[in-house]
């Protein structure tokens, strides 16, 4: 499985092309849509999300509410581009125009600059137009049809927050994955806490007033990932490599844990390690899950846990100085339309992100032309697991 994604955040449309998808599975726009539009929601969020309303068209790679194993194509209209119809158009505008219109003030934190350098662009919405976050739409897009696949193998997973502005949820191991589901449903900030969901939301309200942003941590929760997912013969098949790199791929993530992560290097050996136990019913097992489901690169049979830290977004409403291009003056960056935080929205993303990746893994392991086939080959190998 592999997806490309194509769009700019004001141009006319967000296309996702998936490319791997076993034929004759269950596949609906409703399914999609619910993601997209869990993407939108969230306190902190800006007035770019009352003006879309995501929802996808599914034109092609299915019939009927099945997949037929062609390349699937979503694509999610922008309703703003009317309004960006003369700056983001296709079709070719005099030099006068053309001039006028430039952005050559590269706002701090963004991909600017960078971008500009990289590909010759003196023209900078040439280059913010795609780095912006709002291409992480069609990205959930992808992701929601990578969890309709797990679910039908018996693989779930959620997204919510963990942290934001360094109030911290407290542990929650004990939850069922339903749990976690429904009370980040609920919450206005995504946290399964309540205790933090109010101070979470001031915080927010405050960076907003202060004309500021605030990040957070994100967690991935996965159950019913067979074990044995990933490699540890080669360093580019280990699953939990991956998932570091996928989760790193959003827009604003600026590190990625697995399990314990960075906190196994304050521990001792003993208190990071998990003992194996078996049972006759359910075979091998893990008596704790410190290292998030995951050693050697391959998953151990226990849920997976992912981390995702996102930095605080980079438009400010009290902007940083940066340096025009052309006259090289220093002037405050020009803001576009932020969000104060983004991170409730950003657990759906990593949430999707995770799930492509979980769904990849498996179409690489077991035969997946059609999806029956794929499912008995999950059920058959979950038998031997149990028997080993």
């Amino acid at each position: 499985m592999r997806y490309l994604t194509s769009g700019e955040s004001h141009g006319k449309k967000l296309i996702t092309i998936i490319e791997g998808v076993p034929s004759n599975m269950p596949l609906l726009k409703e399914d999609i849509d619910e993601s997209l539009l869990r993407r939108q929601k969230g306190h902190g969020r800006g007035r770019r999300m009352q003006i879309e309303q995501d929802l996808v068209e599914i034109t092609s790679g299915v019939r009927h509410g099945y997949t037929l194993g062609s390349p699937i194509a979503l694509v999610v209209n922008n309703d703003d581009f009317k309004h960006w119809e003369d700056i983001m158009g296709e079709d070719p505008i005099d030099e006068d125009a053309k001039i006028r219109r430039i952005v050559s003030r590269p706002r701090p934190g963004h991909a600017d600059l960078n971008g500009a350098m990289k590909y010759g662009h003196r023209d900078m919405r040439n280059v913010l137009e795609r780095s912006s976050a709002r291409e992480t739409t069609a990205r959930v897009a992808a992701g929601a049809v990578a969890k309709i696949m797990l679910k039908g193998l018996g693989i779930n997973v959620v997204g919510y927050v963990k942290e934001i502005a360094g109030i911290k949820a407290k542990e929650n191991e004990d939850l069922s994955i339903e749990e976690r589901r429904v009370n980040s449903e609920e919450s206005p900030v995504r946290v399964l806490d309540k205790d933090v969901e109010q101070p979470m939301m001031d915080a927010i309200d405050q960076a907003k007033a202060d004309g500021d942003s605030i990040g957070g941590v994100c967690e991935v929760y996965v159950e019913g990932m067979p074990a044995g997912m990933g490699s540890y013969v080669h360093y580019d098949r280990k699953l939990d490599s991956k998932l570091a790199g996928a989760v790193m791929s959003i827009n604003a993530f600026k590190g990625a844990e697995i399990g314990l992560g960075f906190e196994a290097a304050r521990k001792n050996g003993s208190e990071v390690h998990d003992e194996i136990i078996w049972n006759e019913n359910d075979g091998f097992a893990r008596r704790t899950n410190r290292l998030g489901g995951f050693e050697g690169g391959m998953t151990t049979g226990m849920p997976l846990v992912i981390k995702g830290v996102m930095k605080p977004i980079p438009t400010l409403y009290k902007p940083l100085k940066s340096v025009d291009i052309e006259s090289k003056e220093v002037f405050s960056a020009s803001i576009e339309r932020s969000d104060s935080c983004a991170v409730p929205a950003a657990s759906v993303v990593m949430e999707h992100v995770v799930a492509f990746e979980l769904a990849k893994a498996i179409t690489e392991e077991f035969q997946s032309n059609q999806f029956p086939e794929l499912k008995k080959a999950m059920d058959t190998y979950r038998e031997e697991l149990r028997n080993f």
